[in-house]
């Protein structure tokens, strides 16, 4: 695993912003409720992505909405992600997202881990992830918990393309940035953030009714 993007576990992100949902198999739960649940994602670059996926789809009070795949290959990314939904077998939709950062120059072209597919592979249409997004939050006013553990360029351009998305939100949750001074190899920078700082500026702008950002800072404590 290169360390040129951010090394931790799935635990860091997930516990700590699914705060609703136990921790362990055999913790007590916090609430009987169930979170619909809207994943974005860049999987296929590091396995962190591909383990928080495999813990929503066997967390029984995660309602997977659905997931969208973000920055280069998302339609391999997108492969990915139907691999994992299938061997746990559940069927979850899924959309090949945006490729190319708003404004700079793509630095996520490949994703990695598709070299593992074996034989074919589904295609899935790659112009019909916002759509998807923005009509899926619309038909759950309030009640979606939109989960963006990538580069955040889908969810700028869906912002951007429905201005109230935001508030239509329960709450977005980011694995992204880095708020303190806690020593990391990157300094003051983290990969999601960086592929797409455009994007970045213009959700943590947006009138979303709660933030809960994860940072570097946070992640990197944890191995």
């Amino acid at each position: 695993m290169a360390l040129r993007r951010r090394q931790f576990t799935h635990a860091s992100l997930l516990l700590p912003l699914l705060s609703g949902f136990s921790s362990s198999a055999g913790s007590v739960a916090v609430d009987s409720g169930h979170r619909k649940i809207l994943l974005d994602t860049d999987i296929g670059s590091d396995i962190d992505d591909a383990v928080a996926l495999a813990y929503l789809l066997r967390q029984p009070r995660c309602e997977l909405l659905g997931i969208t795949t973000v920055t280069g290959d998302a339609q391999g990314r997108a492969q990915l992600a139907a691999a994992l939904c299938r061997t746990a077998g559940i069927d979850v939709p899924i959309y090949a997202g945006i490729e190319s950062p708003l404004v700079v120059e793509s630095m996520q072209t490949e994703a990695p881990q598709t070299r593992r597919l074996k034989g074919s592979q589904p295609q899935f249409a790659n112009d019909q992830a916002i759509d998807f997004l923005r009509a899926t939050i619309r038909a759950h006013p309030q009640e979606i918990t939109l989960l963006a553990i990538g580069p955040l360029t889908n969810i700028a351009t869906l912002f951007s393309r429905d201005p109230e998305i935001p508030g239509l939100l329960a709450e977005l949750v980011i694995m992204g940035g880095k708020y303190s001074g806690y020593p990391t190899p990157w300094g003051p920078t983290e990969w999601n953030i960086i592929v797409d700082p455009h994007a970045a500026a213009q959700v943590f702008s947006a009138a979303v009714p709660k933030i809960s950002a994860i940072g570097l800072d946070i992640t990197w404590q944890v191995s």
